[in-house]
């Protein structure tokens, strides 16, 4: 499809904010030609727009590209366009984007999850091969659990994140999102690997990962958490799980009960540094370098995140939210490091709860915020992580979540990879 095809095709599902209609030039040949990709709108692609799905950049025109984008271009990848997203990445579900909500393809009428929602959108449509999202705490594996498709969250640092408007840089990674394992391993050799402009970039070298897909289990542990299945509220969920880890077992993996007592913590602990770092991050938006100052035209949960920000900021409350929150977050890491010590990934739900219906009331942030709660604490950790389809619950995809140790990028994509395998070939 060329890019008038696919705006065709994309009426429906909102997936796109930008389209490539000439811009933006790729290598004749490379390790990923013929693959069309889409990139979430708050990776910069020299000329095309960049607005992070706000009003606030609905003019920025992105005159440089990030790292990843300039390594998927040297690899030959076909740009189709920029893919809507929450607002400022300020989102679970893909519903705060200034252009609108995006549709789940794969459930019709329900939410693709956030923040990269029109990147897993735009693959579960098939209006692209792969897509590039970023992950501060599940915004990759949210989505691509309720639109059944496959995404990835490296450790972090091992993708460079030159070039990302991020939310919270301590907490952002970006990772691809595909139909397939072995094409988001593909996609993670290419954008893979040390970058001296990214103060964050580890100096380690990438470029197997599809080359050493192995989906034979036999020796591996699998570590599941009970608290995994108290806290998921859809029950049909826990079946579908459950279900996927029987066949992992059946191929030969040893599944070992593990304890994360602190998992509640984790939402909590997540959003308070979230809140302290988008606040800091948000204030060159003050209108006089580029776009609109942010606070005037920002969506609510956007503001929401700048105003608690600024509070939990002041000196005097510091130290009673946000250096306690630093704490949890030492604890958190050390219990997943703790439990992941005796086994060889970690393996459980991605989301609570279903997708809901557009239109429902969630009134209170905490609701939609609940759908990170198996999610944020990699991101806390700086581990990779992965969501690849574990079934369906009436209907509607849900994903079984991987988490290895840190660099453990390589034995998560296999895990996965044994999942997807497993089910083409049952």
């Amino acid at each position: 499809m060329d890019s008038g095809q696919v705006k065709e095709a994309d009426r429906r599902i909102n997936s796109f904010i930008a389209y490539n209609v000439g811009q933006v030039k790729t290598a004749e040949k490379g390790a990923l030609k013929g693959l069309r990709m889409a990139v979430k709108s708050n990776i910069c692609v020299g000329g095309l727009l960049t607005s992070s799905a706000s009003k606030t950049l609905e003019d920025y025109i992105a005159p440089y590209d990030a790292t990843v984008v300039e390594r998927i271009r040297d690899a030959g990848a076909e740009i189709v366009g920029m893919a809507n997203m929450d607002e400022f990445a300020c989102g679970a579900s893909g519903e705060t984007s200034f252009y609108g909500p995006t549709q789940n393809p794969a459930a019709l009428g329900r939410i693709p999850g956030g923040s990269s929602s029109g990147s897993a959108a735009a693959v579960a449509a098939g209006l692209v091969d792969c897509a590039l999202g970023s992950d501060t705490g599940g915004s990759i594996r949210n989505p691509a659990s309720h639109c059944g498709v496959v995404g990835f969250k490296p450790t972090y640092g091992l993708v460079s994140r030159y070039g990302l408007i991020d939310m919270a840089m301590s907490l952002d990674q970006i990772g691809p999102i595909a139909h397939d394992v072995r094409t988001c391993a593909r996609l993670l050799d290419v954008i893979g690997g040390h970058d001296s402009r990214d103060a964050t970039s580890l100096d380690v070298k990438c470029g197997d990962f599809e080359k050493n897909l192995n989906p034979q289990l036999k020796g591996v542990k699998l570590g599941y958490a009970r608290e995994f299945d108290d806290l998921v509220s859809d029950k049909g969920i826990n079946k579908a799980v459950h279900a996927a880890v029987d066949e992992l077992s059946s191929a030969g993996a040893e599944i070992v009960d593990v304890s994360l007592p602190n998992l509640e913590l984790a939402i909590p602990t997540y959003y308070l540094n979230v809140y302290v770092e988008f606040f800091s991050a948000t204030r060159k938006y003050d209108g006089r370098r580029y776009g609109h100052r942010i606070e005037d035209v920002c969506g609510e949960e956007v503001l929401r995140r700048i105003l608690l920000g600024k509070y939990i900021s002041q000196k005097e409350y510091s130290g009673r939210y946000y250096r306690k929150a630093l704490q949890a977050r030492s604890l958190i890491r050390n219990e997943l490091k703790s439990a992941l010590e005796g086994v060889d990934v970690l393996v459980g739900p991605v989301v609570p709860k279903l997708p809901h219906k557009f239109g429902t009331e969630l009134t209170d942030p905490r609701l939609m915020y609940a759908y990170d709660v198996f999610t944020t604490p990699v991101n806390l950790a700086g581990l990779p992580a992965g969501s690849v389809p574990a079934g369906k619950v009436d209907g509607i995809p849900t994903g079984l979540h991987v988490i290895g140790k840190p660099l453990g990028d390589q034995l998560v994509l296999n895990v996965m990879h044994a999942v997807q395998e497993g089910r083409d070939g049952s």
